[in-house]
């Protein structure tokens, strides 16, 4: 199956999950189910944005140590963020007032060293909007907006690794770093390559979707996909990609299922391929704007087959450093990854293409 038809069918069988109110603090990292805008603007009354003299601009005008300007009033010390007093527009200096405090010795522009109301989070502005995963930063306008919660669509999903047992499984615990990168959560289990075993995980309830790493070849221990027919529905074994073309999916229990490859580099292509936009969908996120780097050398490909080209971010741009059956020391120096589609033979060095950051 063409990798663009099996990232369609995925996406039509991952409905995305359910809002659920969270913390502030928890709802960072999610993705936002609901825009958030701001009632009222702040600051409410012109604040300062560090300490000085508040006075009003125009009663300064010309000040210098040379030519002092007297004001009616000696000007009021304001800490930063704090309001300023009525009738005043700007903030002085420390050290801008003479012996007598009524004795300006610097002139100011209206507005300088301020914020003005409503421009810090002006009425009506969008911080968060629906799809978008909360960044940190937002998470703190969020909270200067005066907002505790936030209705977010954070995914679920079990890590079945069917592999033979007291074999080690290294590829599980990045999966689930990289799904909650992506907004969601992720449980693993280790079951031994049987397929009764697998085909009853496979329905067991408590997850959005589940992710079987292993098992997925020709071989004679190879259970994944016959126990997913078993279980539920399998709607394709075999996808145009590569690495990764033993990948599958298809449904049980009513969410999909993705059977993903044992050996390291197909795994990560296909978690790439297929994975990712999974994730995606159940989380009901936006899609995310794609970085462009030149390539610093040529990539071939094969027509017909989505390749994935592993990557290495430079300063001078992105240096491939393997593709299929890429040994394990080159793939750790990987911190991005190339989609080839299956109509290209590559790329010459210099093309700039789409990078998927790992």
């Amino acid at each position: 199956m063409p990798v663009a038809e099996a990232v369609a069918l995925l996406a039509r069988l991952a409905r995305p999950v359910a809002p659920v109110g969270v913390e502030l603090a928890a709802a960072v990292g999610a993705v936002a189910a609901r825009d958030v805008a701001i009632g009222a603007g702040l600051p409410v009354r012109r604040t300062a944005l560090r300490d000085g003299w508040a006075v009003k601009a125009a009663e300064v005008v010309g000040a210098s140590p040379y030519a002092p300007v007297m004001v009616a009033r000696a000007p009021a010390w304001v800490e930063a963020g704090a309001p300023l007093p009525a009738g005043t527009d700007a903030l002085l200096a420390p050290d801008a007032i003479g012996d007598d405090p009524r004795w300006i010795e610097a002139e100011v522009a209206a507005g300088e060293g301020t914020r003005a109301p409503d421009a810090e989070l002006p009425a009506g502005a969008r911080l968060v909007a629906a799809g978008e995963r909360v960044t940190p930063l937002q998470g703190l306008a969020l909270a200067a907006a005066g907002c505790t919660g936030l209705d977010v669509r954070r995914p679920s999903l079990r890590i079945l690794a069917a592999a033979p047992e007291g074999a080690p499984d290294a590829l599980s615990p990045l999966l689930r770093a990289w799904i909650a990168a992506a907004g969601g959560t992720a449980v693993i289990e280790h079951r031994p390559v049987d397929r009764q075993d697998l085909a009853a995980a496979l329905l067991a309830p408590g997850a959005d979707g589940v992710l079987v790493v292993g098992g997925t070849g020709p071989g004679r221990c190879d259970a994944s996909a016959a126990a997913l027919a078993q279980a539920g529905r399998l709607d394709a074994h075999g996808i145009a990609l590569r690495p990764g073309e033993s990948a599958g999916f298809g449904e049980a229990a009513g969410r999909p299922v993705l059977l993903l490859p044992g050996r390291s580099d197909a795994a990560l292509a296909a978690w790439l391929a297929l994975g990712r936009p999974l994730v995606a969908a159940l989380a009901g996120a936006a899609p995310e704007l794609a970085a462009i780097l030149p390539l610093t050398r040529k990539v071939s490909s094969i027509i017909g087959l989505t390749e994935v080209v592993f990557l290495r971010r430079l300063a001078s741009g992105a240096e491939p450093v393997g593709g299929a059956e890429t040994p394990l020391h080159r793939l750790a120096r990987a911190d991005a990854a190339l989609l080839v589609p299956p109509a290209h033979e590559g790329y010459p060095a210099g093309t700039p293409v789409e990078v998927l950051p790992l």
